[in-house]
């Protein structure tokens, strides 16, 4: 099911992991992994989502201080 909370969010930690690897714009990366929290609030899997968001925030802002 395409619409599937779960599968939205997997494809967007990796959208933003994959952009991350191929070097494309820190705020892209960034955009990804926040969508990825907006659509886990949404569906009430914020407290699951929550720690991989910061995780993957955490190693961009390191990468590129400032992001």
């Amino acid at each position: 099911m395409p619409d599937d909370p779960r599968q939205q969010i997997q494809k967007l930690l990796v959208t933003g992991d994959n952009r991350l690897k191929q070097g494309v714009a820190p705020a892209k990366v960034r955009e990804s992994y926040e969508q990825a929290l907006a659509v886990a609030r949404e569906a009430g899997l914020e407290d699951s989502v929550r720690p991989l968001v910061e995780i993957r925030l955490a190693d961009l802002e390191r990468l590129d201080p400032g992001s």
